[in-house]
């Protein structure tokens, strides 16, 4: 029933995955789907605060974030399970569902929360992402 399963995941939020990585682990074992886990990292190339970074500075979120995502992902999917590590850059909502879009996703799993200050953007990340993807989207409540 399902192919690829897409679950964003925050590296610095363990709240963005300790739910729904599991079902997604439970869905892919159930239906032999690959896996695939994204982060996205900040995009500062055209905001008024690029001029603070040094040169470089994108290029390295991005690279740093790769091998923490590659890492997290031998620490917690089993090796039965297909999987891929996706770093996307700028809007949350936006990136996922470009990603979803290109890796012709199935379902998107993702985590939310009641919004309070601390969490408000992932819970409107997951109302936009729910509003606007063109496949199934499953919101895990934390």
């Amino acid at each position: 029933m399902y192919k690829d399963v897409l679950v964003p995941v925050d590296l610095n939020h363990e709240s963005s995955w300790k739910k729904s990585l599991p079902t997604a682990l439970a869905l892919c074992r159930t239906f032999g789907s690959t896996l695939h886990l994204m982060n996205v990292v900040p995009d500062y190339g055209l905001s008024p605060v690029s001029q603070y970074f040094p040169p470089g500075t994108e290029r390295k979120l991005r690279a740093d974030a790769d091998v923490q995502l590659k890492q997290f992902i031998a620490e917690h999917v089993p090796d039965e399970i297909r999987s891929q590590a996706i770093i996307g850059e700028g809007s949350v909502y936006r990136e996922i569902l470009k990603v979803a879009k290109r890796i012709d996703a199935d379902l998107v799993v993702m985590a939310s929360h009641r919004p309070e200050v601390s969490d408000y953007l992932l819970g409107a990340n997951a109302a936009k992402v729910v509003r606007h993807a063109d496949c199934s989207v499953m919101v895990i409540r934390g």
